[in-house]
C-alpha cells in the first residue's frame, strides 16, 4: 500500500513566537492557520502546528544552533497557492515586516506557468511561495520511457 503523503514537517526555530508571526504574516491570507499545540514527546517544550490545506508545519524551539543555507538538512519549504496575485500580496507582506527577500517574484526558468517568490524565514531556512497550473503537482503515474 503506497504513502499518503507528507502529514507534517516540524521545523526546530530559534524563537517560536517570531517564527509564528512571520509563517502568519506571510501565509496566513493565503489559508496557513494555527492549528494546535503539544507538548513534544521529550516534554520539555511546546510544538506550534500551522495548517495550510491538509499539511501541517510545525514549530518546536530549538536546543541551540543556527541553520545554515545549503548546509545539512532543509534546503527549502515550498507552499503552493492558486494565482500570482497571492505571490505578489505575499511579497508585499515580506517587505512590510522586513522579511529578507531571496528572489522577488518571478516566472520560474524551467516551468512553463511557474511563478515564485522566495524568502528567508527569521531563522534563514529559504521559503518558496508559488502558483503554477493547477495539476502541476497533482500525483503522477511514473514514466516507463
Amino acid at each position: 500500500m503506497p504513502a499518503r503523503g507528507i502529514h507534517h514537517v516540524d521545523l526546530a526555530v530559534s524563537d517560536v513566537a517570531r517564527s509564528l508571526a512571520f509563517y502568519l504574516a506571510v501565509l496566513g491570507p493565503a489559508g496557513l492557520h494555527e492549528s494546535e499545540r503539544y507538548q513534544s514527546y521529550r516534554g520539555t517544550e511546546e510544538v506550534v502546528y500551522l495548517r495550510i490545506g491538509e499539511q501541517l508545519l510545525g514549530l518546536r524551539p530549538a536546543d541551540g544552533g543556527e541553520h545554515h543555507y545549503y548546509g545539512v538538512g532543509l534546503e527549502h519549504l515550498a507552499f503552493y497557492v492558486d494565482t500570482r496575485e497571492e505571490v505578489d500580496a505575499a511579497y508585499q507582506r515580506c517587505l512590510e515586516i522586513g522579511a529578507r527577500i531571496h528572489f522577488p517574484p518571478e516566472q520560474d526558468r524551467d516551468l512553463e506557468d511557474y511563478y515564485e517568490l522566495f524568502v528567508f524565514d527569521p531563522d534563514g531556512i529559504r521559503v518558496e511561495v508559488a502558483s503554477g497550473p493547477p495539476d502541476e503537482f497533482s500525483a503522477k503515474a511514473p514514466s516507463n520511457a
